[in-house]
């Protein structure tokens, strides 16, 4: 099962081919990460509080 590149946390392949860029095979960050956000090619810290 894919992993999420920012904390290691377990997604789906439906969850990586509807958010991961096309030429990813995971994502950088998942819904167990409600503190980051992609960034371009980054991933970052949130400003404010996603929750």
């Amino acid at each position: 099962m894919p992993e999420c590149l920012n904390c290691g946390g377990s997604v789906t392949k439906q969850y990586v081919r509807v958010f991961a860029p096309t030429e990813m095979d995971t994502v950088r960050v998942c819904p167990n990460c409600p503190d980051m956000i992609r960034e371009g090619n980054d991933v970052r810290e949130a400003k404010t509080s996603r929750q």
